[in-house]
């Protein structure tokens, strides 16, 4: 059984591997990278030079890993929302996108062709970087089975990313319009899913976040602060075995939730789910059956009766 590629991913991918500004773009991420890694290593030096560290810098070197991660989440989240948040606001301004609806595909199709290419063209960039995120496993000693799950969550976010870019696509007419409301999404689930948590402690006047801590489950910089926890310490970040928090602070779907790497899987399943959604509503507001929205032409008027 022959597989057919996605003909917008197949578009997308030779129109990109002929352009100098991805081969320039991936100048820049290296660039980035290597800045980062000499950064670290000057700050690590330092430390174990100081008085008060045990002059053993091996044991500062697993830092590593955090720091390029952090460097690599940052370009990610910064660069996908640009990219697919021209798909088809771009085609809009170009006046090709009523000739893309033509096609034998179908919206959900051209919105997925979107976001796979923009998560394909991330996957070259996280390649790229492949040696220099090595340094870090080789010198700081983790399994390279950590830089497998780090794959894997940088797929996640790009996935997450590009259907927030494609939504707002969809809706605006303008690249620049759809960019900065990419962003607004971006305030919204970075920033104001803490806002539930943060009302309850301050209701309660003691402290207690109690199940609105549940929201944070679709919030990437809580997945990756339990994720670079679990790979660096192999606890979470609500503590081991509800260490840090009780039932009675966090509540018992919480408090449980925090045992093992339960919270990692639930928030990874969580924002995934989002994204299909971002996707899904980018797929409707794009079908023409659903744009017109059923409705009769105001200058139509009604067949009149045969006599």
């Amino acid at each position: 059984m022959r597989v057919q590629l996605n003909p917008i991913v197949k578009k997308d991918m030779q129109v990109t591997a002929r352009s100098m500004k991805f081969s320039w773009g991936l100048f820049a991420y290296e660039v980035v990278l290597v800045l980062a890694f000499l950064l670290a290593m000057a700050v690590i030096q330092s430390e174990s030079d100081s008085i008060y560290s045990d002059n053993n810098i091996y044991s500062y070197l697993i830092y590593l890993f955090p720091v390029l991660a952090v460097a690599q989440v940052g370009i990610v989240a910064l660069t996908v929302p640009i990219i697919t948040a021209s798909s088809i606001s771009g085609e809009r301004e170009r006046q090709t996108f009523d000739i893309m609806l033509t096609t034998c595909m179908s919206p959900f199709s051209i919105v997925l062709g979107k976001v796979i290419s923009a998560v394909i063209r991330i996957l070259f960039f996280v390649v790229a970087g492949m040696p220099i995120m090595a340094l870090s496993f080789v010198a700081g000693g983790l399994s390279w089975s950590s830089l497998f799950y780090f794959v894997l969550t940088i797929i996640l976010l790009s996935v997450l990313s590009g259907s927030i870019g494609i939504f707002c696509s969809a809706l605006c007419r303008k690249s620049i319009t759809a960019v900065i409301l990419s962003f607004a999404f971006y305030f919204v689930i970075y920033f104001l899913t803490f806002v539930p948590m943060i009302l309850r402690m301050l209701w309660s006047k003691a402290e207690r976040a109690g199940e609105s801590m549940l929201f944070l489950l679709i919030n990437p910089f809580v997945f990756f602060e339990e994720f670079f926890m679990q790979i660096m310490t192999g606890e979470s970040i609500f503590g081991t075995a509800g260490s840090n928090f009780s039932k009675r602070e966090v509540g018992f779907i919480t408090y449980h939730l925090s045992q093992g790497k339960a919270w990692l899987f639930l928030s990874a399943a969580c924002i995934f789910a989002l994204s299909v959604l971002f996707m899904l509503a980018a797929a409707w507001k794009i079908n023409p059956m659903h744009s017109s929205g059923g409705k009769k032409p105001r200058n139509a008027k009604a067949p009149k009766n045969a006599a």
